[in-house]
């Protein structure tokens, strides 16, 4: 196809002259630029341009649609004229793709060239070329682009329409609506982040961002009233009553071999239970070849490679046998999640007379002890008290150098050794009961935690880091949710989560409820953590209250070395220097919130409200048993 055939092939329908402005002309011209460009053909080149005449030749440039748009408009109009007055007779007709001879009811005009415009007769009708000019392509050259376009891009577009469906419907089905939602117009700009000083935030220091209301949030305060007919019916049947305490003939059969293994008298020259076991291995024998943390947890393995290598060191030798110094801890600090207790780990472990276990969270007496390391994969062998004794071996020993120490400074120095343990789940974790333990009458569990450590420990220190049950729960969410984080997801399972525990207080007591296994499995975010009065009652029925240093995190963010001071003081530790204080005091929070996490911003207004109501009898409660108005949370 030649040059000339791309501006013939046109056809032109007939309007009276000037029946289009001249601002209508230059954007129809660049209209025909643009589709004739478009129809090239791929055989056609600078050497079948060639064959025109030199005097009417079009630009190279409009031939392949490179030229600017203006350029375009100003050479099109010569180039059309130069084409019609190039092919005047059937000839160049025919080779131009253009049928023979005159078309019925047509005249030939002669052909008028001005400075704007090309003027023609068609019907006896004197017409502006260029002011009518269409463009529409022949249907060979029209479907023959399309089949072109089908052939190479059907596939593609088919493929993509597919590839995009899926994502949608993936979103869909996994709940993912937030990212597929416009942001709603009543919501002005993202979150604002909150840098957290502790567990993602600083609660004494932080400033809550004023965000403005979302449609859900509107929609959520819309049905608050129903979720609160749901609180008050809680909030009816709550008891606080006394549970039944198990006799210790009944804790010995229950761990048998527990009781063999520990004694009943410790070390009375240590300040943490230690006592001499015989060990009959030989020196070529590992002691920890068995130990199940040793097997099951693969970051600890070069923990327990170097206390292998020392140990035959550490032993004491005596009438040919051989003796090895076991320990418990001195004290706990037993709870609770996300309340900064891995905070106050890190800076309690810099003081030189504290060692802590070689895992931070052996999570022993609430779940190993029954072989449970994660309820979804069901159980494992459990955990022989061994294992759990062997954690403490570093501090051990430790404490065994100083009672071997000929000097009496020596021995004071390593005598006054603290010994602490801080799983997070030893205060409220009692799941594992009912895999365990017969079923008593009423749901509640006969046999607690806190039971047996009493029964070896009964004058063990505890501490408890309690925070604001409402943000404690949302600090949780953020941390053990995996995906599909947001406001509008916490309110769903907050509210979800309300219903399934008012259906439990409706058919059993405030206790069952709590240590309910089935329930604590089904509940979409783990409420009843923060129901910190019905535990610490539990824990009050074995231990006295003076053992029990309960903090709360809003007070330990606004003032550290208060915080430490007054743990000092609890577990009888000596003082430091300014330079052990200040490393202790200012180093950075520990478990700070994700930066993730944090842009996912607070929760909604409403779900605040409502975990409020909630937990108000809870913390009323609580303020009353440790006679401290603070536990409330009514000024957070």
């Amino acid at each position: 196809m030649t040059l000339g055939d791309r501006f013939l092939l046109l056809s032109v329908r007939a309007a009276p002259e000037n029946a289009l402005p001249r601002s209508s002309l230059r954007w129809r011209l660049l209209s025909f630029v643009s589709v004739a460009g478009a129809f090239t053909p791929p055989s056609l080149n600078t050497r079948r341009h060639s064959s025109l005449p030199a005097r009417c030749a079009c630009p190279r440039g409009l031939a392949h649609g490179s030229l600017d748009q203006p350029s375009k408009a100003i050479t099109m109009r010569h180039c059309i004229n130069c084409c019609i007055q190039l092919f005047p007779d059937d000839t160049h007709r025919q080779r131009a793709g253009c049928p023979a001879g005159p078309r019925p009811g047509h005249q030939e005009g002669p052909v008028y060239q001005g400075e704007d415009k090309i003027v023609f007769c068609v019907d006896g009708k004197q017409m502006n070329l260029l002011a009518v000019l269409e463009v529409r392509a022949e249907g060979s050259e029209s479907w023959g682009g399309l089949l072109r376009f089908r052939k190479g891009k059907r596939c593609s577009l088919v493929f993509g329409l597919i590839i995009m469906t899926l994502v949608m419907a993936s979103y869909i089905l996994s709940g993912a609506h937030q990212e597929l939602l416009i942001s709603s117009p009543f919501h002005y700009g993202p979150f604002s982040s909150n840098p957290g000083w502790m567990d993602g935030e600083n609660p004494a220091e932080a400033r809550e961002p004023h965000h403005q209301p979302s449609v859900n949030n509107v929609s959520y305060t819309k049905d608050y009233p129903s979720v609160r007919l749901v609180i008050s019916s809680i909030a009816a049947h709550i008891a606080f009553t006394t549970r039944q305490l198990p006799d210790t003939d009944d804790l010995k059969k229950q761990e048998s071999h527990m009781f063999s293994v520990i004694p009943n008298k410790f070390l009375p020259n240590s300040k943490s239970p230690c006592w001499y076991e015989e060990f009959t291995g030989r020196n070529t024998t590992d002691p920890y070849l068995t130990n199940s943390y040793a097997l099951y947890s693969k970051r600890f393995r070069s923990t327990f490679d170097a206390l292998r290598k020392a140990f035959w060191r550490h032993l004491s030798h005596a009438a040919g046998r051989h003796y090895r110094l076991r320990c418990l801890p001195g004290f706990y600090i037993i709870g609770q999640p996300k309340c900064g207790t891995t905070d106050l780990y890190d800076r309690l472990r810099l003081h030189p007379e504290v060692k802590f276990s070689a895992i931070k969270e052996p999570h022993w007496w609430t779940r190993k002890r029954f072989g449970i390391v994660r309820l979804r994969d069901g159980l494992r062998d459990r955990y022989p008290v061994e294992d759990y004794l062997d954690l403490f071996d570093l501090a051990a020993h430790q404490i065994h150098q100083g009672l071997q120490a000929g000097s009496a400074k020596e021995q004071g120095r390593t005598s006054r050794i603290m010994i602490g343990e801080a799983s997070a789940s030893t205060m409220w974790d009692n799941n594992a009961w009912t895999f365990f333990y017969d079923n008593s009458t009423d749901g509640e569990p006969p046999f607690l935690t806190q039971d047996f450590i009493h029964a070896f420990q009964p004058d063990a220190k505890l501490i408890v880091m309690l925070r604001d049950p409402v943000e404690r729960l949302y600090s949780d969410y953020l941390y053990f949710a995996s995906s599909n984080k947001s406001a509008d997801d916490f309110h769903d399972k907050v509210t979800e989560a309300l219903q399934l525990f008012e259906n439990c207080v409706l058919d059993g007591s405030l206790r069952a409820c709590v240590y309910n296994n089935t329930l604590s499995n089904a509940l979409p975010v783990r409420l009843q953590v923060g129901l910190y009065a019905v535990y610490l009652l539990d824990w009050l029925t074995v231990f006295r209250k003076e053992q029990f240093l309960v903090l709360r995190l809003e007070d330990h963010a606004s003032n550290v070395k208060h915080t430490m001071h007054r743990v000092f003081q609890f577990l009888n530790l000596g003082p430091l220097s300014e330079k052990q204080e200040a490393l202790m005091t200012k180093s950075p929070a520990s478990n700070a919130r994700r930066p993730e996490d944090r842009s996912l911003g607070p929760m909604w207004p409403v779900t605040r409200k409502t975990l409020q109501d909630f937990y108000e009898p809870f913390n009323a409660r609580l303020a009353q048993v440790l006679a401290d108005e603070a536990f409330t949370w009514k000024e957070t």
